[in-house]
């Protein structure tokens, strides 16, 4: 049973790369050694990511950290007969025990979306969190791929490359906003509507990570449904963009995302790791530094190397319909950017 999940999970992790990319796989024999480390592994996202994490075979040691509830995750999580060792640690003092020697930092720490919060509630609150892990990434392992999945993603990406650059040690490249759950969940929704295996499902989805600032491309969606009109893509589109608020709903008021969100986090990880390894042609969607559009960071579709981002692509052909979404995430976007950027060099 452990062999098939193993299986399921990296081919699920390898449904957008190319055929080259599918011939091509690592034992845990023939795989490098790599380091990967969550910070906020005890919270809601922490752990199933920490799970699935634990499953991966491209990693060899698993650092889980938080302020609390460390040790008996890594407890849980290290009986799993799996390559990696996992070490839990605990507490302001033993993060940088936690970061040294890091390829890959997955950052899913902070508070999740409650029924009623605003934006501006989540930012008070997390956006001092990201900063101050950030600070401790840029001493303890400065070259490390920075995957940041705490909220809002709009503002924690800057807020995090304005800490790495008063540090000295930014580095353009290694540092992703983790847009994976919108591509996930359009690949679902289309798939469903369209009625087509789900498997073979690509939409690359671009702009931001919060409402409005989530475009997904449907007209390059692949297969391409010629049987959906064009209401059906704009209720797609609405769906896409408020899955979150969908999912806190249907909670109830007692969580939000963490299942889907941390399989996402554990897709676009292992796309990291497979491009660190030099696996070629890995290509995800991720909020990067970007001159796709005017605004300084934005997501589209990059190619992922040794280096981290290898290559960042263009929009490519947009719809009527997706031209308009463009022009009216921009100036809401570059406000979350702002705002980020404001807060990072003002505390």
């Amino acid at each position: 049973m452990r062999t098939a999940m193993l299986r399921s999970i990296r081919a699920c992790a390898q449904k957008s790369s190319s055929p080259a990319l599918l011939r091509r796989s690592y034992s845990s024999e023939s795989a490098p050694e790599r380091k990967v480390a969550v910070l906020g592994a005890a919270g809601g996202i922490g752990q199933p990511l920490a799970l699935l994490m634990k499953l991966n075979p491209l990693v060899s040691s698993l650092s889980l950290y938080d302020i609390a509830g460390t040790p008996g995750v890594a407890a849980d999580v290290s009986h799993i007969n799996t390559r990696s060792e996992v070490v839990g640690y605990m507490g302001d003092e033993n993060l940088g025990k936690a970061l040294e020697g890091a390829d890959v930092v997955i950052i899913p720490a902070g508070v999740p979306r409650k029924p009623g919060m605003t934006r501006d509630d989540l930012f008070n609150i997390n956006a001092g969190i990201v900063k101050a892990l950030c600070e401790g990434i840029a001493k303890y392992c400065p070259h490390a791929l920075v995957n940041i999945i705490s909220n809002p993603v709009n503002s924690t990406v800057p807020i995090a490359s304005e800490v790495f650059k008063k540090a000295g040690t930014y580095d353009e490249k290694r540092l992703f906003g983790v847009t994976t759950l919108d591509v996930v969940r359009a690949k679902t929704f289309y798939a469903g509507k369209a009625k087509v295996p789900v498997a073979g499902v690509n939409v690359p989805v671009v702009g931001g990570h919060a409402g409005v600032t989530i475009l997904p491309l449907f007209s390059q969606a692949t297969p391409q449904a010629n049987n959906l009109s064009q209401e059906e893509i704009v209720a797609l589109t609405k769906r896409t963009q408020d899955g979150g608020t969908e999912v806190v709903e249907a909670k109830a008021g007692k969580g939000s995302a963490t299942l889907s969100m941390a399989y996402a986090g554990a897709i676009f990880a292992d796309a990291c790791l497979k491009g660190l390894n030099g696996v070629p042609d890995v290509v995800e969607c991720s909020f990067v530094q970007s001159n796709v559009t005017e605004l300084p960071f934005f997501a589209s579709k990059v190619r992922l190397g040794k280096n981290g981002v290898e290559e960042v692509f263009g929009l490519g052909s947009l719809s009527d319909y997706e031209k308009q979404g463009l022009e009216a995430l921009l100036p809401e976007l570059k406000s979350s950017i702002e705002k980020g950027i404001k807060f990072a060099n003002q505390s």
